[in-house]
This record gives C-alpha cells, structure tokens and sequence, in this order.
C-alpha cells in the first residue's frame, strides 16, 4: 500500500522489494492509502534487501513520472523497470509502446516543473527578531510535483524562511531545514503584499510591446494560471497599449552607449605579468585586464575573466563578453547568460558549481549611433587570446569542457571546425580531459521561426543533458 501517492522512496523501496522477491508485473496490484489495501501486505513488500541494477538514466525518469496523478502510473513503472532489468537497452527502443508512454509522462512532468519554476509567486508574511523574512506561495500544479521542485527554490530563496502551499501538500523551508506537510488552499496565504506591488511595477517596466505574440505568450503562460498572477491583471491594460508603446520606443535608442568606453583613451596600461607571476587563477583575473595583445581591449570597458570554483569538474568556454558582461565584469549574466541558465536549471545542472569562461576576454563591437554590435572575433584574435584560456583550464583542470560555438571550440582546440562535425560525440583532450562541443545559447536568440528555436533549444538541453551524465 502506498501511503503518499507521488513519493518516489516510497514506491522504490516497494518496487525494488517486488523485484528482489521475482513478483511479475501482473502479480501486482498497486493502491495508495485512499483506494484500499494491496495484495501484498505490508510484510511482503518489506521483507526485501537485496540490491537491483537499473539503468540511471530510467531511476531518474521514474523520479519525476511517478508525480503523475494517473493511478495507473506505480503500476506501469513497475512493469518498465521489470522489462529494465532484464533488458539493459530498453530505453533505446523508442518505439516500445512502454517506453514511449513513459517518455510522453517524463514530458508532461518536466513541463510542469518548468511552469511551477515560472509562475510561483511568493508573498511577504514578515521577518523574525533576527531580521530573516518569511514568505509564503500558493501554487495548483497539474501533478504531485512539489517533492521534485522545492530544492530549486531552496537554492534560489536560501537566505529567507518559504513555505509553498499545494492541494496536495506543502514544503517549509525554516532555519535551513526543508520539510513537508499536508496540502492546503488559497486561503492558506495572504491575497498580496507590498513586494507584489513592486513586482507589478515592475513587470509592467520591462514588458516589450514590440516583441509580444499573443499566441506564444498563451502557449507559454496558459491562462489556468493567471488567476495566481499579480502581474496578469496587467496584461490586459499593456496590450491594449502596446501600439504606443511601440512608436515611443522607436524613438528611443534601444541600448545606450557605454559611458565607460572611453576610459582605455586615458587609463594608463600596466605592463603584462609576465608568465612565471601568474602563479593562481587570481592572478589570471587581475592580469588580464590590462591585457594589450591584441586590438580589442581598446575599446572595451574592461576584460571579463572566468567564473566559478577552481574545483569545477566542468567548464563552460563561450566566445567573448556581450554587452551586459562588458558593463558587469562577468561572463553570461546578460540575455545569452539568461537563457543558458533556463536550459541548465532544466537539465538539471548546478551553474555554482561550473567553472563559465569565453575563448576571448574583451567584449569587441561596433558603434552604431547610441549602440554597440556585436562583432565575431577573428581566428587571430581568439589564438592570441587563447593564452589566457590556457592558464583558466591549467588552474582548474576541468574533467569535461563544454564549447559554446565555434569560436569557443577553435579557442580549446586551437583548430577551426564546425559544430555539426563536433556535436553530439566526446572527443578527448590532449593533455587530459575530456570535450563536448554544442551551440552558443545566443544562436537560440536569433532564430525568427518560433518553431524552429523550439526545436534548437530542445536539442541544447539535450546536450546539456547529456553534460548532466558524464559528470554523473
């Protein structure tokens, strides 16, 4: 008998007891706690210890299927990993009729897990004598899916006290402990706040009219979920205002230039230190911006070293500093950075524990009015600045490197190569380590068919993915 409908433990530890005694699939009649006792008590199902060998990739599916709310769902996992155990390839035959239900359940969860990423909105109940605030969110996802999302809000509000409220149950994170209790309804959390306010305000400052599809914003944002919104009783208002929106901003300048451009024509440039002082990877962020090797650092506001801990098993090589990263001092914090974080959170990879790096250090563009595009280094440039990569990867000694984009994957290689040759396979490193090539997150940015980037992105987070595993 499953007690809690949607734990994983739960039902494992009852599968891999199944297992372990030799009970067929067909043998087995799977209820939770309000559907009536199983036909195998309680002993039957615990009297089992031994050890099952199953495939990684289909216990992590099995985590997320089993939220599903379909009764059938504990039944039928039961049965693919009895298939699993004595079939190790059996997730490789997609067109298995178990295998694509289970794939088409793994979909419907993991864009559940997105939603509820998206749109929970917490609200301010107060703060204790410490001064640590509390908040709380109410949130109806389609599935049992609160389990497998808390720990992604226990990374991204660590510093606050949380609770969020489901039909089904509710996850408290207090004094960095995180535990559940039973489901709740609205009225459990409070109607607004004044952190709401500001985030109406906000939305409503960064809302693009130029770049709204109505369809596409319905298709990414359905309207069962407005009605827990603050910022959706604005859109309406927005849209309906969108067309003068739109003729004041052409007659804004889209992005500003950089007041601080100038600053290379009367900074002083230090002499570059030489090979035998830089002795840590410190060493290697303060040398290099005053790095003179090759043109583009005169136009630059400053040079943008690698991030993360020595200790990363993965580094991320990009091609140079956008924009943002030219202004901010740091690699992928502008709209690639963005969108590289959305396909790492869905893959399931840590960016903290990365090490994010670019092939070229200075941000290199071209002036256009009030603007600054990007322009694509040169095969000279990125050799040249391939020095200072080398001393990024001597320090950390990444196991995996993952390039985004041919210049990043000439700037590890030093070879120039296309990505479709590349991708998709591991190819080694001399001197040790391990290379995965895919494309840099701002080529999704670029494609204008909606269908297409849908596509390419499905595609990156599969390499991601992929990423995820070898690590594993």
């Amino acid at each position: 008998m499953l007690k809690e409908p949607g734990d994983f433990a739960e039902w494992r530890s009852a599968a891999r007891g199944l297992l372990v005694g030799g009970v067929a699939p067909d043998a087995v009649s799977w209820r939770d706690s309000e559907a009536g006792a199983s036909l195998f008590g309680e002993e039957a199902v615990e009297a089992s210890a031994g050890a099952v060998s199953l495939p990684r990739e289909l216990l992590g599916i099995a985590e997320r299927v089993i939220c599903h709310r379909d009764a059938e769902v504990p039944a039928r996992l039961y049965r693919i990993i009895w298939r699993a155990a004595r079939d190790r390839q059996l997730l490789a035959r997609t067109t298995d009729p178990d295998v694509d239900w289970l794939m088409k359940a793994d979909k419907t969860i993991r864009r559940d897990v997105h939603k509820m990423h998206a749109f929970v909105r917490f609200r301010r109940l107060g703060e204790d004598d410490a001064g640590r605030e509390s908040f709380a969110a109410w949130f109806e996802p389609d599935h049992r899916i609160l389990r497998i999302t808390a720990p992604f809000f226990q990374r991204r509000f660590y510093g606050m006290d949380w609770a969020i409220v489901t039909p089904d149950t509710r996850a408290i994170w207090q004094a960095e402990n995180l535990s559940y209790g039973p489901g709740g309804t609205k009225s459990d959390v409070p109607d607004s706040d004044v952190v709401e306010d500001q985030w109406r305000t906000y939305y409503g400052a960064i809302f693009n009219p130029a770049r709204v599809k109505i369809e596409a914003m319905r298709a990414e944002m359905p309207k069962k979920y407005w009605k827990n919104l603050p910022e959706a009783q604005d859109i309406a208002p927005l849209l309906a205002g969108a067309e003068a929106r739109v003729e004041r901003m052409r007659e804004t300048a889209v992005s500003l230039a950089n007041p601080l451009t100038d600053k290379w024509r009367t900074r002083v440039q230090d002499e570059l230190l030489l090979d035998d002082d830089v002795k840590t990877l410190g060493d290697v962020a303060r040398a290099v911006d005053h790095c003179t090797r090759c043109p583009i650092h005169c136009n630059a506001t400053q040079a943008v070293a690698g991030e993360g801990p020595q200790s990363a098993r993965i580094m991320f090589v990009g091609e140079q500093p956008g924009d943002q990263e030219d202004l901010q001092g740091r690699p992928f914090v502008g709209p690639a950075g963005q969108v590289l974080n959305e396909a790492l959170e869905e893959a399931g990879i840590d960016r903290t524990r990365l090490f994010l790096t670019n092939a070229v250090k200075h941000f290199k563009f071209e002036p256009r009015g009030k603007r600054r595009l990007h322009q694509n280094p040169t095969t000279g440039e990125i050799d040249i600045c391939r020095w200072w990569l080398d001393k990024e990867r001597a320090f950390v000694q990444p196991e995996l490197i993952v390039t985004l984009g041919g210049s990043a994957l000439r700037g590890v290689t030093g070879k120039s190569a296309s990505i479709a040759s590349m991708r998709g396979r591991v190819h080694d490193l001399a001197g040790g380590g391990k290379l995965l090539a895919t494309i840099h997150p701002s080529f999704l940015l670029r494609l204008p068919d909606r269908d297409r980037a849908a596509e390419e992105r499905k595609a990156f987070v599969a390499d991601l993915i992929r990423v995820r595993e070898l690590a594993a």
